[in-house]
């Protein structure tokens, strides 16, 4: 290997299919968008994937396309995850890492959310991430290797009217997986956090995107993701370009409040198009899942 490959933030191809060949790797909300992708990358690189998803028709057709293992889960409950990674070992072998990609992301004004989604957000995205990180770091630490990654976002770092819940959700993943990445250090674990930006998948329908906003595709933040497997850091954004949001809290709150009004983040999650997000909405909620909805 080059100095200069060694100096690099980002591991060659080489390095990536050297660290994951015959890896376990387990990636949860893999039925769909940056899961989906993930695990086809991962398997791609030479890894022995898994994917787990609540929705199991969902996930049992993913895996099958990929050729890979899939098995449905729930996050927000430890019995099933528990389960899940048994299953995944009975199948696979010890876990190596785990991806907590499954989440979800509500926009509208704060005083419109209710109970059921604002409970729903923080069990999946927080309480999922913590659960998982737990069941699988019992079985890491046991062997003295192991890697976690949570997949957090960058809204963890930007506060924005219309995102307030997901926003808190975000920031309590990106903070929770440095506290546990000094913890579990010395004990053989790393744990890395990825903070994508606005990612092409249903998350952001019915959200209306502009010129001042990054946009990527669901296999841009997959790349960050194994990258990030071959290569450990603690904390990564997807893109890598849009490090300059770690910066953020000490921003003034005046250049704050222009920089939302001229990218117009002061508005376009208070009000999103209702019909062409309620697809993703209802799924959101734990209702009826359209299992024809493409995988976004």
């Amino acid at each position: 290997m080059s100095l200069r490959d060694k100096l690099s933030r980002t591991p060659s191809h080489e390095e990536i299919r050297a660290a994951l060949k015959d890896k376990v790797v387990v990636v949860t909300g893999g039925a769909r968008g940056i899961g989906f992708e993930t695990a086809t990358q991962l398997f791609d690189a030479g890894a022995k994937v898994a994917i787990g998803d609540v929705d199991g028709e969902a996930v049992g057709k993913a895996a099958a396309d990929l050729g890979i293992e899939g098995i449905e889960v729930d996050v927000t409950r430890r019995e099933s995850f528990d389960a899940f990674l048994t299953e995944v070992e009975s199948r696979l072998g010890p876990i190596d890492v785990l991806v907590n990609n499954a989440g979800i992301m509500p926009v509208g004004p704060f005083l419109s959310y209710d109970d059921t989604i604002i409970r729903r957000t923080y069990d999946i995205d927080v309480l999922g991430v913590i659960i998982g990180s737990q069941e699988a770091a019992r079985r890491m630490v046991a062997r003295r290797t192991g890697h976690i990654v949570n997949i957090a976002s960058t809204a963890g770092r930007i506060p924005t009217p219309g995102l307030t819940i997901y926003n808190g959700a975000k920031a309590a993943v990106i903070e929770f997986s440095e506290a546990l990445d000094a913890e579990l250090g010395p004990e053989g674990v790393k744990v890395s956090a990825v903070l994508p930006t606005f990612t092409r998948t249903a998350l952001i329908s019915g959200l209306q995107t502009n010129k001042f906003i990054q946009t990527v595709e669901p296999g841009d933040v997959a790349r960050i993701v194994v990258e990030t497997i071959a290569r450990p850091v603690v904390r990564v954004y997807a893109p890598r370009s849009m490090g300059w949001a770690e910066s953020s809290p000490l921003f003034p709150q005046f250049m704050k409040r222009f920089s939302r009004k001229l990218t117009k983040l002061d508005s376009i999650f208070l009000n999103p198009d209702q019909q062409a997000r309620a697809a993703y909405s209802s799924r959101i909620r734990g209702e009826k899942i359209d299992t024809k909805e493409n995988r976004l």
